[in-house]
């Protein structure tokens, strides 16, 4: 099987050396995104809500390029700078992973020391295309 770069300009640019995502056969494995904006590269302001929610929009625009989307991600991971803020990421995280007959992906969650650009949140995801 041939390994595929997949990047898109609707979600920030790749920081070092490597993929926004990799598609090989049948799966899409996305590089941690953070709460940058697509435009300027510039964190977004706000807590872990409003950052929450870039970083999906994020990931939705890299599914996308790749010819899929959220519905068919099958694996999630989400690290966090502190997890008193789960309640608040996961709130924000259900209304794009959850709902009526929608099968969630599986996940985890881990507390971290520090993120790239001293964000709050940053989450990867493995798609089936």
């Amino acid at each position: 099987m041939n390994k595929l770069a997949v990047t898109t300009k609707d979600a920030p640019s790749a920081i070092g050396p490597y993929s926004q995502a990799v598609r090989i056969g049948d799966f899409l494995y996305t590089s941690g995104q953070v709460a940058l904006d697509p435009a300027s590269g510039a964190l977004v302001t706000g807590g872990v809500t409003e950052q929450t929610s870039r970083v999906i929009e994020n990931l939705k625009a890299v599914l996308s390029a790749a010819g899929t989307s959220l519905a068919q991600v099958v694996k999630t991971t989400v690290f966090l700078k502190n997890m008193d803020d789960f309640a608040a990421m996961n709130e924000v995280y259900g209304r794009y992973f959850a709902g009526d007959d929608v099968v969630a992906p599986a996940r985890s969650t881990v507390e971290v020391a520090r993120l790239p650009k001293d964000a709050l949140v940053e989450i990867e995801v493995i798609a089936h295309l």
